[in-house]
């Protein structure tokens, strides 16, 4: 109750910038839900929010741009598009048909990995590249044998991104 009537005490004289700390911390699910939908409208009214929060799934999922902080330094600020794009990774991952031991060597030049026991292949790429070689890859495979069942696609969270970052700087 005290987290609804500070939200609604920030509210009452309609800011057009509404700074949230931590907003969604130690409050139930359906606080959170109600919480953000009531942020998303203010957002979409023209309203500029500066959130600060530990759960960056919220900000990945709120934010327009993105500032890191470590150690109390700001080490980025972003837009959050250009950031996943540029520091965010894609993976193929292909479950095979028969589990290898060892990527072939006639595969080196990829940037391929042995997962789940050798029954699946990841292979990451840079997305901003003209070429991802994910058809030169696939080619490859079929030349030396490997053939596989199905394939799916992943992407860095926002979450694997500041990881990275912050682990970077330690």
């Amino acid at each position: 109750m005290k987290r609804r009537v500070m939200i609604a005490k920030a509210l009452a004289h309609e800011p057009r910038i509404l700074f949230l700390d931590e907003p969604t911390a130690g409050v139930d699910v359906e606080l959170r839900q109600d919480m953000w939908q009531l942020v998303r409208k203010l957002r979409d009214n023209g309203v500029t929010i500066i959130l600060t929060t530990h759960y960056i799934e919220e900000a990945e999922e709120m934010a327009d741009r993105v500032g890191v902080i470590s150690k109390g330094e700001i080490i980025l600020v972003e837009d959050k598009t250009e950031l996943m794009r540029k520091l965010g990774r894609k993976q193929l991952t292909l479950t095979l048909q028969s589990p290898l031991d060892a990527v072939p060597e006639t595969l080196a030049g990829y940037d391929l990995a042995l997962a789940a026991g050798g029954e699946e292949l990841v292979f990451t790429y840079d997305t901003k590249a003209e070429r991802t070689g994910i058809t030169a890859l696939l080619q490859g495979l079929g030349d030396v044998g490997i053939r596989f069942s199905d394939l799916r696609t992943s992407q860095s969270s926002l979450e694997d991104i500041f990881v990275s970052l912050v682990r970077d700087r330690s």
